[in-house]
């Protein structure tokens, strides 16, 4: 597969870089780039579970996201290269402590890398495969992921082109993403929950409410609603917006969303009888972020 990372379009950048030789937009080399390894006890319930999720922090993102919350990884692509030996040790190790899943964040412009290290595994790895991603995909890409990914976590961040293009200079956003989800939902099927309530197979569509832009939110929900069948995914509909990196540089978006505006996406999200998780608006706190330390990445 690093055919591909010759002439690299695993993403809707489609940048074309010869990643043995230099980085694409998305910040990503040859080799696979992490800064955390960890599990993670703040992702939905039937992610985290008691246990808590095998999450791997990937370094660099495709999206350019003014508000990141993990803007030091994404877009100042802090973190270590490893092998792609040593990230199979990495998921293994994760196993051995108890996680519930294998959650790889940010995974996109890392997907041959990841297959590499997931044939490394073989049978010893048993738990579920997550997919956790900004939604900005290519179906070619997913396709590559049939028969190692079990659950997709994909976000739907906006309906508008306007908003994606200022926000996350994608303006193809909705257009790719839509296609995305659709795709994983073909790939994972429908929901499968364990009796523990922890989740075996299936797709997650996220959405984050953004500050002054509740019409949007109602948009995406519009939309989802449109376009995939109810039970064929959950909802989550996500409060944690925190203002972070280049946030300030937009005053509408500057500041938590409040309660109101929240409440009424909410609304929105019941009357159309989704299934899912609402978050608590507690939930937008700084804290909830990680601490990017390359804990579980160092052998």
């Amino acid at each position: 597969m690093n055919n591909i990372l010759k002439c690299c379009t695993l993403c809707p950048r489609e940048c074309k870089a010869d990643r043995e030789i230099s980085a694409g937009i998305c910040c990503g080399g040859l080799l696979p780039r992490a800064a955390k390894a960890y599990l993670h006890m703040w992702e939905e319930p039937c992610i985290s579970g008691t246990r808590g999720s095998g999450t791997v922090f990937f370094s660099g993102c495709s999206l350019k996201c003014c508000f990141c919350q993990n803007y030091k990884i994404s877009a100042e692509n802090f973190g270590k290269e490893i092998t792609t030996h040593r990230l199979a040790e990495i998921f293994l190790e994760l196993q051995e402590k108890g996680a519930h899943n294998i959650n790889l964040v940010s995974p996109t412009h890392y997907v041959p890398q990841i297959i590499s290290a997931l044939d490394q595994c073989g049978h010893s790895l048993h738990i579920p495969v997550a997919y956790n991603s900004g939604g900005y995909e290519k179906t070619e890409t997913l396709e590559l992921l049939s028969g190692y990914v079990d659950i997709f976590m994909p976000d739907l961040k906006y309906f508008s082109p306007e908003l994606s293009e200022k926000y996350s200079s994608a303006p193809d956003y909705f257009e790719y993403a839509s296609k995305a989800v659709s795709k994983m939902i073909e790939l994972a099927g429908k929901p499968v929950i364990d009796k523990n309530g922890i989740m075996k197979k299936g797709v997650i569509i996220r959405h984050m409410v953004l500050p002054s832009h509740r019409n949007d939110s109602e948009a995406v929900l519009r939309e989802i609603d449109r376009l995939f069948d109810k039970e064929s995914f959950l909802l989550s509909l996500m409060s944690q917006y925190t203002p972070f990196y280049k946030s300030s540089e937009h005053k509408e978006i500057n500041r938590r969303i409040s309660t109101y505006e929240y409440n009424k996406v909410a609304e929105l999200a019941a009357e159309l009888g989704f299934k899912g998780y609402m978050q608590e608006r507690s939930s937008a706190k700084e804290e909830y972020t990680p601490d990017f330390d390359l804990i579980g990445i160092d052998k």
